[in-house]
């Protein structure tokens, strides 16, 4: 007798572990969630009263014959492509990865070079309920983030434990957890944390950092997790794109669009319906009813700039479109012939730190590259996982210039 396995109200179904399930496709096919009448492995009891109560996050990596096949909407990301023969399995490699002493291993090296951006690739940062009203307010995409492509299966509190960057993990009593959507305007606005740049990141003692430390390796903490971290190149901020999102991922897993950013507004558009509005209860500062959001005019450290017919304008990187004159009218929205990033450097007690804005004779810096050295010798107090900022006299600072780095478009 010929079994036909169930599937989803979509008509997809995947091959996990050996067994057929119903799926519904996350992330363009990044990954999945399988559900299953039946108690299974690793599957979680979380829609009482459905049909089918028990769900699981997995991986695309982790599954195989998918039903029916899909085309991509859009170019996919490059996978993580580990090299895996019968002495070296993936558990060997996930090991590895955890392993400071391994930073060198052609192995691991080999994994970590397949993570690549390109330009429109998602990225994520996971926020805590502070660092989304921050973020509300007008912060700008900065320190460590991931390829949504690589964590996509991670979308619960518990799951996005280790991509937290602000101390707290799920032992807090979370019962949602909040995520920063955006599109990488280009590749050279991230670096990968190895290497005799970061090096010092490594060195710092846990009394003098937030959040998990920094292996050196490239890839998250974690005892079983196999993901690649980015950091913001120099750890400054970046423009924010045209359509970046504000997430939240209570406890089922389910994606919810909480903001969109506006960038000729310069806010954030209330996304969220009314059955989501108590996901905002635990936000400082942040009224769940207010429909626009404005960032303020506040000066930016960091901004996108763009030629056009010979004048040089503030732009916005409208991916996957390209890049653009920021104008409030449509008919003033011109393409540009060049864009760069423009921020402010300077350095200050032998550290060489970003300006990230200015009051009263006072600058506000941030680290470039932080070290048991630096820190003690600016006083930079950690403010999440990576980034050290201080106040320093502007009279004490020096090489306080403006610079432009260029995009090829």
């Amino acid at each position: 007798m010929t079994v036909t396995p169930q599937t989803s109200g979509n008509g997809l179904s995947v091959t996990y572990e050996g067994a057929v399930y119903p799926a519904e496709e996350i992330a363009r096919g990044a990954a999945y969630e399988l559900s299953s009448a039946a108690e299974a492995p690793g599957f979680e009891w979380s829609r009482p009263g459905t049909t089918r109560p028990w769900r699981r996050f997995v991986h695309a990596t982790e599954v195989s014959d998918v039903h029916p096949a899909t085309e991509p909407v859009e170019e996919p990301e490059a996978p993580l492509l580990v090299p895996l023969h019968r002495e070296r399995g993936w558990s060997y490699v996930q090991q590895l990865s955890q392993q400071p002493t391994a930073a060198g291993d052609p192995t691991l090296a080999a994994v970590r070079d397949s993570a690549v951006i390109r330009r429109g690739t998602r990225m994520v940062k996971v926020l805590s309920a502070r660092q989304l009203a921050g973020y509300v307010r007008g912060w700008l995409p900065h320190g460590f983030c991931y390829r949504e492509h690589d964590v996509a299966h991670l979308r619960t509190p518990a799951a996005t434990t280790v991509l937290r960057t602000d101390g707290s993990d799920a032992r807090d009593g979370a019962d949602v957890t909040y995520a920063l959507r955006w599109r990488a305007a280009d590749p050279g606005d991230y670096d990968v944390p190895v290497g005799a740049a970061h090096r010092g990141l490594t060195a710092l003692a846990p009394r003098d950092r937030i959040g998990a430390a920094v292996l050196g390796t490239g890839f998250v903490p974690s005892s079983g997790q196999l993901v690649p971290e980015f950091v913001t190149r120099d750890f400054a901020d970046l423009p924010m794109p045209a359509n970046a999102t504000l997430l939240a991922y209570p406890a089922d897993g389910v994606e919810v669009v909480l903001y969109s950013y506006q960038a000729e507004q310069r806010g954030w558009l209330r996304m969220a319906g009314p059955q989501w509005r108590h996901l905002l209860a635990a936000v400082p500062g942040l009224s769940p009813d207010q429909e626009y959001v404005p960032t303020g005019e506040a000066p930016r450290s960091t901004r996108l700039v763009g030629g056009y017919a010979g004048g040089d304008y503030e732009a916005v990187a409208d991916l996957p479109g390209g890049f653009r004159v920021l104008a409030m009218t449509r008919a003033a929205r011109y393409p540009v012939e060049w864009a760069a990033r423009r921020l402010r450097l300077a350095n200050w007690r032998g550290a060489p730190c970003l300006v990230l804005r200015e009051e009263t004779g006072w600058l506000r810096l941030r680290l470039r590259r932080p070290d048991p050295d630096a820190v003690a010798e600016t006083g930079a107090q950690c403010q999440e996982r990576g980034v050290y900022e201080a106040w320093a006299p502007a009279a004490e600072v020096t090489e306080d210039r403006v610079v432009d780095l260029p995009y090829r478009l």
